[in-house]
């Protein structure tokens, strides 16, 4: 099943909301493309679906719930990734060790 949270947070001068699944991120995938959002705005274990596609989200039957119980069901179904948890977490871009930046 698909989730989605109340757009309430800013970026690009748009409100963003937040698009999960409980069952895969492969459902995700394919619900995100359907509804026009895209790739880059996934993020570890969801989607950030500008305020004008979550309504479109809710219309082909995301369920809207609180930001509160976006993480709960992510918990609960296994497919949290925590920032924290995320493998390149302390790891340098390729190339930034060996050019370093200058000021």
């Amino acid at each position: 099943m698909l989730y989605i949270d109340t757009p309430r947070w800013p970026a690009h001068g748009r409100l963003f909301a937040h698009l999960v699944s409980d069952v895969s991120v492969a459902e995700l995938h394919a619900f995100a493309e359907l509804i026009g959002v895209p790739r880059r705005a996934f993020e570890r274990d969801h989607y950030d679906v500008a305020a004008d596609r979550a309504r479109i989200a809710v219309w082909l039957g995301a369920t809207p719930v609180s930001s509160r119980e976006i993480v709960e069901r992510l918990v609960a179904a296994g497919l949290r990734r925590p920032r924290h948890l995320s493998p390149s977490k302390g790891k340098k871009k390729a190339g930034q060790a060996l050019f370093p930046r200058r000021y």
